[in-house]
This record gives C-alpha cells, structure tokens and sequence, in this order.
C-alpha cells in the first residue's frame, strides 16, 4: 500500500477478545461482526486499490446504541471509523486494523415527510434516492443526485458533502441539509438545525457537513425537499474537441443561463456508456455536453434556443433535444451509469475529483491529456462541467507491477493542476487518504493547524477516523490546545505517522 495508515496498537489488538465481548454487551444479537471472513465485505470502500481488515464491526440499530459504543471507545481508546454504504470514492471509510467500523446501514428509515414545511427527517442509512422515492407520488424530489444515488446513504453524503448531475441550480448536500443529529467521541448526543431557517451563534451544521467523520457520527438528517419543476428537458450536443465543450461550457454560465445540470464526458466515456446503456449517445464526436433546462415552459423554449446557438457558435456539430420525459432519462442513464460502464472496458480504474474555475475547463483538459501522454495511460472524463468539479477516471491493470503507482502519481499531478489554475483538490468526494498527503498543495502549515484545531475541539484524542484528511496527525497539545505539565504529554499512546 502507497499509502501509509497510523501503526496500529499492539496493545489494542492484544485486547480484541475483550473489545468484542465489550461490543456485543451494548449491541446485542447479530450486532458486532468478528469473525475475518465475514468482515472482509467491510475491508474496503469504493476506492479498492486499498484494502485493510478492521478490529470489529458493529452494526448498532438506535441512537442509545450508537452513543454507547462510542462512550467505550473513547474511555479505552480505541479508534471508530463511521461507515454509510461503502461508496466513498477517496477511501474515507477505509477501516483500521486496530479500530472499530461503525456501520449505520440499519438507520434505514425515514422518520417524516413534512410536505407542509417541504421537509424530510431521514436516518443515516436511507440512500439517496430512497427520499425521492418516498416523496415522488407529491409531485417533490430530493435534489442532490450523486451518481451513486442509487446505493449511496444520506449520512456520506452528509460526510463527504456530496453533490451530483444537478447540483449546477440546486445546489450541494450542504445547501440542502437543514439540521442534524449526532453524537461525539464522548458520546453526547447532539443536535444542530431543524425544520427552521438559519439559527443563530457559530454555523456548526455547516461545519459537520463535509467533515469526512472526523467530529461525530450523525444518526438522523433533515433535509429540503423541492417540488418538481413544470418542465424539464434536456439537449445532448457533440463537439469535435473536449476543448470546445468546454468552452461552451464557460459561455453559457457567462451568458447567466444557469441550467438545472450540464455535464460533460469525453469520447472514451461516451462509447462505454452508449455500449452499457444505449442511451442514445453520438458516436462520432470527442465530446459530449448534456445540458437540461427545467421551469415554465416557456422558460425552458426560449433558453434550450439559447443554449443552442452558443453550441454552434463554439464548434457544435450535434444537438439533440428530449421529446418526452422517458427520453431525457435515458440521456441521463448513460451519464449516472458511466463510472460503471468504464469498470467494463478496463480491469482497474482510479476515479478522481477536482474543481477548477470553469473558464479553465480547456487548459485542464489539455493538460491531462498531456499527462496521459507522460504517464502512458488513458483517462476517460466524465464530470459535473457547469460547477467545474472534474471525475477524471484513469485507466490502469493492478496486475502490472507498476501501474498502480503511475496512476496514482497521475492523479496526483491532476489534482495539482487543479490548484495550479486556482481550483481545489475536492469538490464533492471528500479527502479521505486520497488526497490527504496532497493537502499542503493547497493549504500552508498554519492553514492545517488550525483546521486540525477544529477537529481537536470535538475530538482531543484523535479517535474518530484517524489517518484521514489530515496528511501528519499532530497532538493537541503540539497545537496549544491542551497543557503541557513538565514536558509531559498527555495521551501518550497516540499514534504518528
């Protein structure tokens, strides 16, 4: 593994039997999973190229439960990785050898649908689309779609602060959360938000939104539901060049046409998704926009027209308008099922995630296919184009000695170009081990000190997924955060890496 996690502790591991004994008294029945075989499902998340067994698994089923367990590890120590449904793409929910994975997939109810305050109170491990399906035959939808919907639980959206195809208009899982329930280290049980507006004092919801489960671990989530739009439609349009897909791109936003989702893919990404769902694709273009316009009517007439004409103006050579509902699905089928059509023309693929300005779209996508070139592998794109949030998927084979290592250094100089241009190293899968040693690319020491105070604030011990985000895991006391008494520090046994 390239990439190094904390050295577990001797002493925690010498403890298992006892750790699991402990564990199964507050969750009882099938609640606690020690045996290797049947944890291994657990050893990874949706970054596969790592793999690492965990201490134990425990599957709580209440909120008493979830506290409990954390209560005990805290008092012994031990480290907790929160854990939704696996589809983390940056290996946040990467277990630890010496560390118990919390899964919440048994909060899998939705508790209230308030269609009066245009609200829902969901627990963690309802998926995604879970909550528009339970809010559909109304006429509202959750807005927030990753790609992953299907599958993908609401608490690592919450985590990761997730976003998706229609993110451009309606924003990020953190523009739709209205409150939460979690529970600390320590396991006090807290809440932020509600079904009101904007409370007063410090934003901590917003904090706990994209905070990879490094402060808590949320047990229920309040999210906006929207009502549908009137109409929506959506348009494909093929390009000669990526270059001037993106250019289009950038025109279209600078004319303050805001559409309710405009991505992109390129030719290698096309053909893999045309071939796995025959959604209609053209196949003799370098790249493709898919762009939908959703209100009134006569809204989406006139800014479809448009949206057009901006296309021929920057090279289009294809442009295909939805003619029913059915049609505009099937457009966004081979885009929502892309990453997996990919899986199917390589052995091994690395998905990555960067956000740059959207008038640097062209000299991204040069520069990666310049890349490619330096490291010999292929790369097929498929992103959210109106926001600028780049899923560049490198093409490797594990088999090969030294592939993995070239795809990793790919993505690297990826997402160092992204910073380069005055984009970010993440715009929705978070940092997890990824991108964590790539960190001081965009942050100075300073900058991470103080974030690593944040995290000291809610969680001193450093217990709560460890080995993530952060790409050196300092004491707190190192930070002044605690006081050092004749050089002794407290907490001793916290590991560094």
């Amino acid at each position: 593994m390239a990439i190094q996690m904390p050295k577990p502790s001797g002493e925690i591991l010498g403890r298992r039997a006892e750790i699991v004994s402990a564990l199964r008294a507050i969750v009882p029945g099938e609640g606690v999973v020690d045996a290797s075989v049947e944890m291994r499902v657990f050893e990874t998340d949706a970054l596969t190229a790592y793999r690492q067994m965990p201490l134990a698994v425990v599957l709580p089923e209440t909120v008493a439960e979830v506290a409990a367990v954390l209560r005990y590890c805290h008092a012994n120590r031990i480290p907790v990785v929160p854990r939704g449904s696996g589809t983390s793409l940056s290996g946040g929910s990467l277990p630890l050898e010496d560390g118990v994975l919390l899964v919440l997939s048994r909060f899998n109810r939705i508790l209230e649908v308030d269609f009066d305050n245009r609200c829902a109170v969901v627990q963690p491990g309802v998926t995604n689309l879970g909550i528009t399906r339970a809010v559909e035959h109304a006429g509202f939808y959750y807005a927030p779609d990753p790609s992953s919907q299907i599958a993908c639980s609401i608490g690592g959206n919450v985590a990761e602060n997730s976003g998706g195809v229609h993110c451009l208009k309606y924003g990020l899982t953190a523009n739709n959360v209205l409150g939460v329930e979690f529970v600390t280290m320590e396991g006090e049980v807290i809440r932020l938000g509600g079904k009101h507006l904007d409370s007063e004092g410090y934003d901590l919801l917003g904090l706990i939104t994209g905070s990879e489960g490094l402060l808590g671990v949320v047990t229920e989530v309040t999210v906006r539901i929207l009502q549908a739009p009137e109409t929506a439609r959506a348009v494909l349009i093929g390009f000669p060049t990526s270059e001037q897909a993106g250019a289009c791109v950038a025109e279209i936003i600078a004319q303050g046409i805001i559409p309710g989702g405009m991505e992109m893919m390129d030719r290698p990404a096309i053909h893999a998704a045309e071939a796995f769902v025959h959604a209609g694709y053209p196949l003799d273009v370098e790249a493709l926009l898919i762009v939908e316009l959703d209100g009134v009517k006569a809204e989406v007439d006139h800014l479809l027209s448009e949206v057009e004409g901006i296309a021929t103006k920057n090279g289009a050579t294809t442009a295909r308008v939805s003619q029913s509902a059915e049609e505009r699905m099937r457009f966004w089928a081979g885009r929502k099922a892309a990453f997996p059509a990919v899986g199917r023309i390589s052995p091994d693929y690395l998905c990555m995630d960067g956000t740059i300005p959207r008038k640097e779209l062209p000299r991204v996508l040069a520069g990666m296919k310049a890349l490619g070139e330096k490291y010999g592998l292929a790369v097929a794109n498929v992103f959210h184009a109106g926001d600028g949030n780049l899923h560049p998927l490198i093409l490797y084979d594990a088999s090969k000695s030294d592939e993995l290592q070239r795809a990793e250094d790919f993505g690297a100089d990826i997402l160092r170009l992204c910073v380069e241009v005055g984009g970010v190293l993440t715009g929705e899968h978070g940092v997890g081990i990824e991108k964590r040693d790539l960190m001081p690319e965009m942050f100075g020491e300073d900058d991470l000190k103080h974030q690593i105070r944040v995290k000291c604030a809610f969680d001193e011990r450093h217990l709560l997924n460890p080995g993530k985000v952060f790409p050196v895991l300092h004491r707190c006391a190192e930070l002044g955060r605690l006081h050092v008494h004749k050089g002794q520090l407290p907490f001793p046994d916290l590991p560094r890496f």
